[in-house]
């Protein structure tokens, strides 16, 4: 158990107790819970910010996602080398799966850059309905409306100032900021985009989520039709999920 603490140090109790279950270990929450109060385990709580409702017909709580491939959320983060050389991040989730399906670093990430990293998604995976987003030039930029219109996919713009209504993609850049940018060093960008490519199959195939029932992104994406399969005539499955 403390092997896998110190690789996740993270994670808390029940994470680690699923992923010693993963590796066959015959153990139950409360015994991980006990072992880990009797070792004066502990996890930094985050800050949590307070949060507005908006009123946006776009926000995540109104139109919500209704199945795999419904509706992806893409943001950007930022960050630093060593040597101070900013870095930035594209990130692509699908809301229903809670999958990365996107998360790529460079020194600077423009429109093309952004229909490029699309257009590789879509061979991989097939055309969304609907990708939400802020209002940031990038994304509002005349190449990429024009790209959506050309491949069917609706637009959600969120309200300016209001992070939460794109809600799937600020939890996960708060992960991504929490777990990883605020944990590991990068001497270069390629040092960076290796690290990168590591924890985006740790966050997809290791990582527990709390609202998938503590499955995997992969996990639960795997059991999961996509939503235009479904308008041809597939079985609906339902599965409640959060915003977390």
């Amino acid at each position: 158990m403390l092997e896998l603490v110190r690789e996740h140090p993270r994670f808390g109790y029940r994470r680690i107790c699923r992923l010693l279950r993963r590796e066959e270990f015959v153990v139950n929450r409360k015994r991980v819970y006990r072992l880990w109060r009797r070792e004066g385990l502990k996890v930094r709580r985050r800050t949590k910010k307070r949060r507005g409702t908006g009123g946006s017909k776009n926000a995540c709580h109104v139109h919500r996602s209704r199945g795999k491939n419904d509706v992806w959320a893409w943001d950007f983060v930022f960050d630093y080398t060593t040597n101070g050389t900013q870095l930035k991040w594209l990130t692509v989730v699908d809301e229903f799966t809670r999958e990365c399906v996107a998360l790529k670093v460079s020194r600077s990430i423009k429109a093309d850059d952004v229909i490029d990293t699309l257009c590789e998604l879509i061979a991989a995976r097939g055309v969304p309905n609907h990708i939400r987003s802020d209002n940031g030039p990038e994304f509002i930029a005349k190449a990429i409306g024009k790209w959506l219109n050309k491949t069917g996919v609706s637009a959600l713009y969120v309200e300016p100032g209001s992070p939460w209504q794109n809600g799937y993609s600020e939890s996960f850049n708060s992960k991504l900021r929490d777990e990883f940018l605020n944990v590991e060093e990068f001497d270069s960008i390629r040092d960076a985009a290796q690290m990168t490519k590591n924890f985006q199959r740790q966050y997809n195939e290791v990582r527990p989520h709390s609202a998938l029932a503590y499955q995997t992104p992969n996990e639960f994406a795997a059991v999961q039709p996509s939503v235009r399969a479904r308008q041809t005539g597939a079985a609906p499955t339902t599965f409640a999920i959060t915003s977390t």
